[in-house]
């Protein structure tokens, strides 16, 4: 068993989430076969009212806690992020193109959100390499959306389903009628765990565990210890949560560092929640809020209002910084200093891709890659000139060179 997912299978162990944040497992099997069992798809912090969701520090997440002085720790952590070259060369070997001619479905959580969008597309691509079709259907941010979704990827008779960031507990029923149909069921960004489990062949992401530290070391390291930060996440997903309270424990070892607030807002409401939020965030904290802490980019479309309108610097303080995904828009606001400093990118077009293989090794039954991409720390200095980070490694030649056999 790799260390990342006994770091990852530790934490969810200890991930004691009020019962307000909990949804029911769906799943009887081994641990990895529950790695959605501690999902937050119910959680309802009203944040429009400026609540907080409910602390868990009682959760163990020492595993990615800093060592030793946490602001050096942390400054190391930066620095070797920033120059990283490693992680992002898949397997070269597999089965040969499956089914040729086949059409797949993917279904995203919502197209809005940048990191579901240009997964999309970058299975559109690979499918398009490899001999297949691609129907997109999207689930616009809701569960019955989502829901919806899935019921039309399964009535169309797709040869397997691609679940682009939906929580697959609860999606729990329509991944089971796609499973019992001979549909198999890939995902992206779909729980906490990679690699099989809730009724998936495999679940393809970076470790959110690795994201979330990214994220907050950087806050610790560029405050010097001193970091005041308020962090957002969407209680609806699993995954959300987990990342949220792993950036929370960081931050609080850092014993000069504050977390100002925690607060739970849809992701997909976050241009119409966020200005008044930021604004509320402002008033109480004043200068004293120096980071704002997301598990996803697209909250800082919504924080760019209210911090412009309060007078703030689009440079920060307080600065923006998105544990994920990474999308064009986030690479924009970074690189013209526009009320973003920093995100911790996925290798997106590289998991589109990794997607139709692992579709492929599906088809041919064989088992999942196995292969997990790392993450990357992007700020100005070394923000990619394209939409996307997109490290250099060969892959889609790699994928190429195997589905011709």
């Amino acid at each position: 068993m790799n260390r990342t997912r006994r770091t990852q299978r530790r934490v969810l162990a200890a991930l004691a989430l009020p019962v307000a944040l909990l949804l029911a497992s769906c799943s009887s099997g081994s641990v990895a076969e529950q790695s959605g069992s501690t999902a937050a798809g119910s959680a309802s912090t009203a944040a429009s009212d400026g609540a907080t969701a409910s602390d868990t520090s009682t959760a163990d997440f020492s595993s990615i806690l800093p060592q030793g002085d946490p602001v050096q720790f942390s400054k190391d952590l930066v620095a070797t992020s920033l120059e990283g070259k490693e992680g992002f060369t898949p397997p070269s070997t597999g089965p040969k193109a499956q089914q040729p001619g086949a059409t797949i479905a993917f279904v995203a959580g919502d197209l809005s959100n940048g990191g579901h969008n240009t997964v999309s597309k970058a299975v559109e691509e690979a499918a398009g390499a490899i001999g297949w079709k691609v129907n997109v259907y999207d689930g616009q941010g809701t569960p019955q959306g989502n829901t919806d979704a899935m019921n039309q990827a399964i009535t169309s008779g797709p040869a397997a389903i691609v679940l682009g960031g939906l929580d697959p507990t609860e999606q729990a029923a329509p991944v089971k009628q796609a499973t019992d149909a001979g549909i198999p069921v890939i995902g992206w960004h779909a729980g906490v765990l990679t690699g099989p489990g809730n009724g998936m062949v495999t679940n393809v992401s970076t470790d959110p565990l690795v994201v979330a530290q990214l994220a907050a070391a950087y806050a610790v390291a560029d405050s010097d210890g001193k970091a005041g930060v308020a962090i957002f996440t969407d209680g609806q997903y699993e995954l959300a949560v987990t990342k949220a309270r792993a950036m929370e424990a960081y931050v609080k070892a850092c014993s000069g560092c504050q977390v100002l607030s925690f607060e739970d807002s849809p992701i997909a409401d976050a241009d119409s929640r966020m200005p008044g939020l930021v604004s509320n965030l402002l008033q109480q904290n004043g200068d004293a809020l120096g980071y704002l802490m997301a598990i996803n980019g697209n909250y800082f479309g919504g924080a760019a209002t209210a911090l412009r309108d309060a007078g703030r610097s689009a440079d920060g303080p307080p600065k923006s910084v998105a544990a994920g995904d990474g999308d064009a828009a986030e690479m924009q606001r970074i690189r013209t200093d526009n009320y973003q400093a920093v995100t911790v990118a996925e290798p997106l077009d590289l998991q589109g891709w990794q997607l139709v293989d692992e579709v492929n090794r599906a088809l041919a039954g064989e088992a999942p890659s196995g292969f997990v991409a790392q993450p990357g720390l992007i700020t100005k200095q070394n923000v990619p000139t394209g939409d996307v980070f997109d490290p250099p490694s060969g892959y889609k030649d790699i994928y190429t060179a195997i589905w011709k056999g």
